[in-house]
């Protein structure tokens, strides 16, 4: 089915989605990671909309949620909350009970929290720790969250309080994760990460798994490297079951791919508004915005773009940009096939942090999403209508 004629059906900006490639990033997964009892929790952050988390759902997998919502949302689609598992990050203890009471597991990330969590439940509700390795790593300062400046989880120069506390309140530590960033490269990394989890791991004895997070990078453009996921697995598994032995028990290796299962299976597809041509440069100006889709303008990040109105054509450099009343830039000094006013363009790599970060920014409208699934696209998300910017507005008589 072409791209340009689901555009034609059901209008732009759209976010598209192949269902087929989602479900075979799930199985590559599995695949590597075969040597080891395995639990993939898909990062519901990175896309959530329902009609994806069910087909997540049938492949089998679990949901690792950052919020109460994430977690509801995950219930909505199918999942079991004993498949969820949640990690927040500076919530309100209220959150937590929520949590609780909804049945999925926890995840915490800070002492304080940690220590309101043992007077609340004592050893009667299983919790996951989160580990701060103290290391610098990803692709850009904003996504690494490992770091020793992070807010993201207990250092583990914190290893001593952390004991006293589980100890005082006789909290039963079912795992300890930890999450680094995203779009990390280099496979060492990964491996630091798991030896200082593992120093903590020994501490606690009676753990059913070890979370070792994601940031699996893929790739943004030809040439890109990306996560030597094979290289990856082997070494994990082995210093894993090496852990394990050492243990006296077989754990469960759990993992939190987000962006690995969606990103490459989305594209943001956008109509050409105007080709305006300045003395320096040629403006493509789209009908979305950093509204849409931020990334490019948030993170620095690149996202092919292509022309599939006229993919034959001869090649020029042009900037495209948005609709925004802001600099929002989708990609600067671009060699696409001639660009004219109607033409679509595909934005790729855009299933993940696309749509889940879309914002009403300028009061515009958030677009519709579309699944391509057994060769037919469906409609999984209305595109926004006025009526929905102005539903939760309350005007007062002045």
């Amino acid at each position: 089915m072409a791209l340009t004629d689901i555009c034609q059906e059901f209008g732009t900006p759209l976010y598209v989605y192949d269902a087929n490639k989602i479900v075979r990033q799930i199985e590559t997964l599995r695949n590597y990671f075969s040597r080891v009892p395995l639990q993939l929790k898909y990062a519901a952050k990175s896309l959530t909309n329902l009609s994806v988390l069910k087909l997540i759902k049938a492949q089998g997998i679990g949901l690792d949620v950052v919020s109460i919502e994430e977690a509801y949302l995950g219930v909505r689609a199918g999942f079991s909350p004993h498949e969820i598992s949640y990690t927040p990050n500076c919530v309100s203890f209220e959150e937590i009970q929520e949590a609780v009471e909804l049945g999925v597991a926890i995840n915490i990330d800070n002492l304080p929290v940690l220590e309101q969590f043992g007077q609340t439940y004592g050893s009667s509700v299983p919790c996951c720790i989160r580990v701060n390795p103290s290391i610098m790593a990803g692709g850009h300062s904003k996504i690494s969250v490992g770091h020793s400046f992070s807010k993201f989880g207990i250092s583990a120069i914190q290893v001593r309080e952390l004991v006293q506390i589980v100890e005082k309140y006789d909290i039963d530590i079912s795992g300890v994760h930890v999450h680094t960033g995203s779009d990390i490269t280099d496979v060492d990394v990964f491996l630091m990460s798991a030896n200082v989890v593992f120093e903590v791991a020994q501490r606690f004895k009676n753990l059913r798994f070890i979370d070792f997070g994601s940031g699996f990078k893929v790739n943004y453009h030809q040439g890109d490297q990306a996560t030597n996921l094979q290289e990856l697995a082997e070494r994990l598994q082995d210093a894993f079951q090496k852990f394990c032995d050492a243990y006296g028990k077989q754990l469960e290796l759990w993992l939190e791919p987000g962006k690995i299962i969606v990103s490459e299976a989305g594209q943001f597809l956008v109509k050409v508004n105007v080709v305006k041509e300045n003395p320096e440069v040629t403006f493509v100006g789209v009908d979305s915005g950093f509204n849409h889709l931020i990334r490019p303008m948030f993170y620095d990040a690149y996202q092919h773009i292509e022309n599939l109105s006229n993919p034959d054509g001869p090649k020029k450099k042009y900037q495209v940009v948005g609709y925004i009343c802001e600099t929002d830039t989708f990609g600067s000094d671009r060699d696409l096939s001639e660009v004219r006013p109607g033409d679509i363009l595909s934005i790729k790599n855009a299933g993940a942090y696309g749509f889940s970060m879309a914002s009403n920014y300028n009061s515009r409208k958030r677009p519709a999403e579309v699944m391509i699934y057994q060769g037919k696209a469906h409609l999984i998300r209305q595109r926004e209508t006025m009526e929905d910017l102005l539903k939760n507005q309350v005007l007062i008589d002045l």
